[in-house]
Formats: C-alpha cells, structure tokens, sequence
C-alpha cells in the first residue's frame, strides 16, 4: 500500500473543545499544532510577529485559532472555528466553539458530529455553571466520549490535590448525565504539560497525555452496526446500452451492514426484496455499513424514491406523524403558536407543525421548566411535531443520523432549530 493511500485510509476523529471564556481552548489548540508539527511557516512568522507586537516574551499560541478579526481584536471566540491537523496515526477535525451562554446554538452545531469533546476546567476555579452547561450539551448530543482537560496546572503549582479535586467535582455533577466514558488529564496548555509531551512536573500522573488519548481512543463502535437504515438519497437510471436495466439506490448507510442476498423492507411503502448488489465508485462490494456511500440495487423493481428508507423487515424504525423532539432553538425569532416549518430529516423533507412545547430545560440546573413555553434563541425545549406523512425515525441514543433532524423556516430558508428524537 502507498503512503499515500494508507494516509487516506487513516480513521479521522471528530472533537469538539469547550470551556469557559478564559479557560485556554484557544492556547489549547494552538499546542497542540505546534508540538504535532501541524503548523506552516507562514503561520508560525504571523503569529510570532502579531506576539511581538502585543509585546509578548512567548508565541501566542491562542493566534493560531483566532480566525476572525472580531475575535483578534476582542480576544475571544464567537464562531464554531474548524482546525484540520494530522498525525501518523490519525486525521483530526478540531470544532472551536465559542463559550459564552449566548452562542449555546454554536456549540450545538459544532458538537453534533464529533466523536469525542473536551471539556477545559481551570485547575483554580474548578467546575462552574458553563462546565456543566458545555457537559450536558455533550451529553444531550450522545457524544460518547469525554475528556476533562485540567487545565493551568502551573498556576497550583501542578499539585495533585487540586487536580484531585476537580476530578471529585466533576464526578459529583457527571453521575446525572448520560457519558458512557469520562476521562481526565492534568495539563498546562501554555507550558505544553501533558498536550503532546508528558509533563515531568506531575510525576503523580500515570495516566496518557492528550494527544495520545486522541490518537488511540477507540471510536470505531460509536456508529450503529446493528439496525440497518438506508435513506434512499438519489435513483439512478443511467439510460446506457451498457446498463441498460440499471436501476440503483444511491446514499450513505446511516447504520448496520448490508451484503448481497439480504431480506430487505422498503418504506413507507412496505414492499419487500432482496439486496441484488451493492456498489461503490471503486467497484462492487460484499459488504457495506456505516457511515460507506454506496448504491444499492434489488432483486425486484418496486417503486423506491428520495426519502424512502431501505430497513430489514425485522428490524425497524418507530414510523410516525408525531415526533417528540429536544430542540436547541437557533433563530433570534421565537416559534410563533402552531407555526409551520420544513423539516428535514435524513433525506426526506416535509412541512411539520410545532404541535405542542412540553417543556424548557435549564441547561445549568438540568431542571425542567414546564410553566414557561416562551422560546428564545439558544434555549432547550422539549417539543411534539406533527407532519403530515409518516416518518422514519430512531432514538438519537440509538442512531444520531435517522434520530437527527432540523426545521426551516419557509419564507427565509433560516434554519431555526436542530433536533434530537425522544421518544
């Protein structure tokens, strides 16, 4: 295999960072590049030059992901920042979210399709109200993986007990909260202690350093491959002499796997067939499952359309008009009583109706509100929609693809909301 190829072929990991405002994401980041060697000359000279500048004795490592002039000259983060860098061993997207209360809706939207999150403590201030504000949003998201960063150990004086005692705290607040799997290090972002290098001012600290968590965490079982779901995204009928007869299924595999010779339900119609072959650009396959784009053809010509979903006849999703959502509100406009919204929802797109506001979550607390159904932007609602044709819909425990939606708002084309089936 070429290098080039095995570097393709490398698994990529989604995170997402969060913390408070001065918790050092920013720095964080930056460490992370520049001890990996993920960062291009041009790049260092800037940043270097924009240190001196500020009159600085050290490289601000925190330039590297302030992106955006707004967030040069304020010195925080307001927008999901996307970082791409990669090691020997893995490729990683980096999601950097802002983390102020009010960009709530830009940790969502970054945190929707990671794999993993880090969550930075001050090692000083411990667990406050947006560490568990940026941990339950985690958890509402399934991301099913962890790491508490503890960060400015060189402000304790890298001492164990105030380590210890974040992690106590933590622990404390993460038993409501639905992570399958926590883990915790002692860093100091500026000083590069345990980013990528073990730090030997914790010899207390017998466990991995960051990158390497990152880089071995095992992410592989995080995708569904036990329910089969295949959103039919597009028909394709070449109309060639060579493939004359054709007619495939094309879309990604949003769970379970799938091979030749399958007994397979198509709904909503409900008919049944078999899988005749499954493609790939490469050529034809023996097996396919999540998250592989392929084409499907079947054994029997039925009636399949965009929006239709290929499923096995034992196993199926819940098929609803009523769909319980928690909903992160993304509009400045609150929903108005009964409006009307496009839903999206895999491949399929229909108008729905906010049917009914069961209740608001205070993401501090993680109480419900259930005597105030104003909604505003950035809040937690719990919600029943109704559309008018039957959906195809799993948990989002169960599969955050086929549990996944979001609504649009006709007139602008806005996405307003981003939803998580509950059932």
């Amino acid at each position: 295999m070429s290098d080039t190829q095995s570097y393709l072929d490398m698994q990529l990991l989604r995170f997402t960072t969060a913390g408070s405002v001065d918790d050092g994401k920013s720095t964080l980041i930056g460490r992370l590049l520049f001890d990996s060697k993920s960062i291009f000359e041009d790049q260092m000279e800037s940043v270097e030059s924009s240190s001196s500048k500020r009159g600085l004795d050290h490289v601000d490592l925190a330039l590297f992901t302030d992106g955006l002039k707004d967030e040069r000259e304020q010195g925080i983060t307001i927008d999901v920042a996307y970082r791409y860098f990669a090691t020997p061993k893995r490729k990683f997207i980096i999601a950097d979210t802002p983390g102020h209360i009010q960009y709530t809706r830009n940790m969502v939207t970054g945190a929707s399709t990671a794999n993993l999150a880090l969550i930075l403590v001050d090692a000083r201030k411990g667990v406050i109200e947006q560490t568990c504000r940026h941990s339950f949003i985690a958890s509402l998201l399934q991301i099913p993986h962890l790491v508490v960063c503890i960060n400015k150990m060189d402000l304790v004086d890298y001492a164990e007990e105030a380590y210890q005692k974040v992690v106590s705290e933590f622990e404390d607040f993460a038993s409501k909260l639905e992570v399958p799997d926590i883990r915790f290090v002692p860093i100091s972002a500026l000083h590069g202690d345990n980013v990528v290098n073990r730090s030997e001012n914790m010899p207390w600290y017998h466990g991995e350093t960051l990158l390497h968590t990152l880089e071995t965490i095992h992410i592989s079982s995080d995708l569904d491959h036990v329910n089969v779901r295949f959103p039919v995204q597009t028909v394709i009928r070449p109309h060639s002499d060579e493939y004359h007869d054709y007619r495939g299924y094309a879309g990604r595999i949003a769970g379970g796997i799938m091979k030749p010779g399958d007994e397979v339900v198509v709904l909503p119609s409900g008919f049944n067939s078999q899988i005749k072959s499954i493609d790939t650009f490469e050529g034809p396959v023996k097996e396919a499952f999540a998250p592989m784009s392929v084409t499907i053809t079947l054994e029997d010509d039925i009636d399949v359309s965009r929006g239709d979903m290929i499923v096995r006849p034992n196993n199926q999703p819940q098929v609803t008009q009523d769909i319980d959502v928690m909903l992160c509100w993304l509009n400045n406009k609150g929903p108005q009583p009964r409006a009307k919204y496009l839903v999206q929802h895999t491949t399929n797109e229909a108008r729905c109706m906010i049917k009914e506001i069961l209740y608001k979550v205070d993401i501090n607390s993680l109480h419900r509100i259930e005597d105030d159904k104003e909604i505003s932007m950035n809040d937690i609602v719990r919600v029943r929609l109704r559309t008018p044709n039957p959906f195809f819909v799993d948990e989002y425990a169960e599969n955050r693809h086929t549990g996944s939606l979001i609504l649009i708002d006709e007139g602008t084309h806005e996405t307003v909301a981003a939803g998580m089936v509950k059932f």
